[in-house]
């Protein structure tokens, strides 16, 4: 009779039920208690969190702000301002900031990078509790382009710096190689690249004068007048000493002509003419030079 009984109920229930009570007195039982275990637990912990989640987040332990980020590449002495008060004021880092944000270091990577001051965010790490920290590679001036009665700093790769707000003493930009001859305005504004073919070379000339610059007593590059609007060409330098000697250097670094010498090998012209004559200037003053054609031994005199 309870056989019978037992029967008619296994019969009287649905299908599904009846198959799922068999798996859990099978083998597979344990696995699948466990498993309706994890998935009530995870359950009852997301409808927790839905209540509770954003005042956690929002609590000191998780919030990151400009005294949560550490760049720990030193800021080099030509930069006055602070980089991450000036990132944490910028729109794009808007809104409050969580260490438990997925895509925190993403938007600070991309908040540091539109500064004018970095060249490049290396990486960005977050760490616990609530800090993150940021490599960076800065942006160095090389030297300042002589304009409309103004000196504007840029970097080697002729991309135009922070001039405003004491960025740069009147003292300051005394000490920079001079680009003059230069009549174009910039194209962008500033930590974009100028936009003239002859600021660019002027800059990498700098770059490349940089450690002997003073050394050589040098003042200013001085680009070749551009050609009619429209013709291509490759425009030549020559470098002038506080003296007034004028130095015929050829074509920028990064440009290539038959007859041109390498950089390094102009730079070390330059120097050993200095050392073997004591200074670059004529017997009489000023004068002409070629660094392509400078008399110089294979070693200087000493």
């Amino acid at each position: 009779m309870c056989a019978a009984k037992k029967k008619r109920a296994s019969a009287a229930r649905p299908a599904w039920l009846s198959k799922s009570i068999s798996i859990l007195r099978g083998p597979a039982g344990p696995f699948v208690w466990v498993a309706l275990l994890v998935v009530l637990l995870f359950g009852g912990w997301y409808a927790v969190w839905l209540k509770v989640g954003g005042h956690v987040l929002s609590s000191g332990e998780y919030v990151v702000g400009p005294q949560q980020v550490e760049v720990i590449t030193p800021r080099p002495q030509w930069i006055h301002t602070d980089i991450q008060s000036d990132v944490f004021r910028s729109a794009s880092l808007d809104g409050p900031l969580s260490i438990m944000d997925d895509q925190l270091t993403e938007r600070i990577d991309r908040a540091f990078s539109l500064n004018p001051w970095v060249a490049q965010v290396v990486r960005v790490t977050k760490h616990a509790p609530a800090r993150v920290k940021v490599e960076l590679v800065y942006r160095r001036p090389v030297c300042m382009v002589e304009v409309s009665r103004d000196l504007l700093p840029v970097d080697v790769h002729g991309v135009l710096l922070p001039y405003r707000n004491n960025d740069f003493s009147p003292i300051e930009k005394s000490r920079y190689p001079r680009l003059v001859g230069i009549y174009t305005a910039p194209v962008g504004t500033v930590g974009e690249c100028w936009g003239d073919p002859r600021v660019v070379g002027g800059a990498e000339i700098a770059g490349a004068l940089g450690k002997v610059w003073d050394e050589l007593d040098l003042q200013q590059i001085v680009p070749s007048a551009p050609l009619a609007t429209g013709v291509a060409e490759e425009p030549t330098y020559k470098l002038v000493t506080r003296r007034g000697t004028r130095i015929a250097w050829g074509r920028a670094p990064g440009t290539k002509a038959p007859g041109d010498l390498p950089t390094a090998e102009k730079v070390a012209r330059l120097r050993i003419y200095a050392q073997q004559h004591g200074t670059l200037e004529g017997a009489g003053g000023p004068q002409e030079l070629d660094v392509h054609s400078l008399r110089v031994s294979s070693r200087p005199n000493r």
